[in-house]
């Protein structure tokens, strides 16, 4: 998780500049380690709101959380400098609700974060009924960049970048995909599995060298109020 939340902070300070003044919201913020990066390294005033309750968990230690669906939390308006969406979207169950209540929290300057898996990717055209990222159904939607920009469209964003990539390993995919296809889809022990994850990491590096040109498999969009 470290290395990830290290790489989810790159990402966003190239379009936000972190520091005591921002306030942050993580929209399904886990077991909360990203915002306690930010909080630790940067001084953020920082809150996440996810459907399962994690909050005891250290990384929300001086973090204000909700449990509870997004939309229903009772945040005033205006509040946030950045809000962050990791792999959070495709799980949703009103994505337009979700990005219009997005768009009345950010503050005019603010720049909203959103990262999913992408459905017209390389990992996809390989292994199709067996990609990791249907996941259902657990997974409630699917996006293409084109569908992805049509929501965001939709629901009054203004989209600063597309991203065919993120924070999120691509090796991740990579390996389950293959497994998934070898198992028929059964389901897989990742900790009996770690050292064969490490493995492929080591083998795919030369190729994870060019993850922000091959559309390995995920996608990210940095978005602005209009």
């Amino acid at each position: 998780m470290d290395k990830h939340d290290r790489e989810k902070e790159r990402l966003v300070s190239r379009y936000v500049p972190l520091g005591p003044e921002r306030r942050v919201l993580d929209v399904g913020s886990g077991a909360g380690t990203f915002l306690a990066r930010l909080r630790q390294r940067h001084g953020c005033q920082v809150a996440g709101v996810d459907f399962k309750d994690l909050s005891h968990l250290p990384g929300y230690e001086g973090v204000d959380f909700r449990l509870g669906l997004f939309y229903e939390q009772d945040f005033p308006e205006h509040s946030f400098d950045l809000i962050t969406m990791w792999h959070f979207l495709e799980h949703d169950y009103d994505p337009f609700r979700t990005l219009a209540t997005a768009r009345r929290l950010l503050r005019p300057e603010g720049r909203l974060v959103i990262e999913v898996p992408r459905l017209d990717s390389v990992t996809f055209r390989l292994f199709r009924e067996r990609w990791p990222g249907l996941q259902a159904p657990q997974h409630t939607v699917l996006y293409t960049k084109e569908m992805l920009l049509k929501c965001l469209e939709r629901t009054g964003w203004q989209v600063v970048e597309h991203l065919p990539y993120g924070a999120f390993p691509p090796y991740f995919y990579l390996f389950a995909g293959v497994a998934f296809k070898i198992r028929r889809g059964r389901g897989i022990n990742w900790r009996r599995r770690s050292i064969r994850i490490s493995s492929v990491r080591s083998c795919s590096r030369p190729l994870l060298l060019f993850k922000r040109r091959l559309n390995l498999a995920m996608q990210t969009v940095i978005c602005r109020r209009p």
